[in-house]
């Protein structure tokens, strides 16, 4: 049961459809960020007041993607019977995304990409050093590096959670795979899907040009507590 057949459910569909819309448009986003490519990548986003998740189906091309094709799951990772695209399979990163949601409630969005900056860290099996301001900013500290696992089960779930438990970074690089990051919703997580690329290019093209320099620990939190806290329009906070 998934609980959309309680008193309440009509609203319950209509959040399902609307994050249904919502998860379908942020992919765009990323093969417009140029995160992803082919049918790689996925973006799942938590229904508001549901045990409930929506995610891509598998190996289906972007541009054959639409709403109704995004797959209504349980937080166990199982499609929920009769909903639209139930005739589809998920996201092989489905049961990842599962765990993580399970085991971290505050996280309403996760997002997964082959991007080839953070990817290129990932395959070093190296975090990225905490030596921009926009990194301070974003992830509050270094990107870190979370174990190899193998995909299909919630083995990098397992990983993800590991990891960003002792980090208050939104990123890990899975060894020899590549990025995932969490935010408060699947557009939050996009976000720091986005951010993770780009501070990732800059480390690498920085490196380049010699040795980097960190930024003092008193100011990556200062900095931290100043872009959660006060950055941008408070209004849509």
């Amino acid at each position: 049961m998934s609980g959309l057949d309680r008193p309440g459910a009509l609203d319950g569909l209509h959040a399902v459809d609307a994050l249904r819309a919502e998860v379908c448009a942020l992919h765009e986003r990323l093969t417009r960020a140029g995160l992803v490519q082919w049918t790689g990548g996925n973006v799942s986003g938590r229904v508001p007041g549901e045990a409930l998740f929506v995610i891509k189906p598998s190996g289906v091309d972007y541009d054959e993607l639409a709403p109704e094709r995004m797959i209504l799951c349980t937080l166990d990772g199982e499609v929920v019977p009769g909903s639209a695209g139930s005739e589809l399979s998920p996201s092989s990163d489905t049961a990842a995304h599962a765990y993580v949601y399970r085991h971290m409630p505050e996280v309403g969005g996760v997002v997964h990409t082959h991007s080839p900056y953070a990817t290129a860290w990932a395959a070093r099996g190296e975090p990225i050093p905490c030596h921009l301001t926009a990194m301070a900013d974003e992830f509050g500290g270094p990107i870190p590096v979370g174990p190899f696992a193998r995909i299909g089960d919630d083995s990098i779930g397992r990983g993800i959670v590991e990891t960003l438990r002792e980090h208050r970074s939104r990123a890990v690089l899975m060894q020899s795979h590549g990025p995932f990051t969490i935010g408060s919703d699947a557009r939050d997580a996009v976000k720091a899907a986005v951010m993770v690329e780009d501070v990732a290019r800059t480390m690498h093209l920085a490196r380049q040009l010699g040795e980097t320099l960190p930024i003092a620990a008193a100011d990556v939190d200062a900095l931290f507590d100043r872009y959660q806290g006060v950055y941008g329009q408070q209004a849509d906070r």
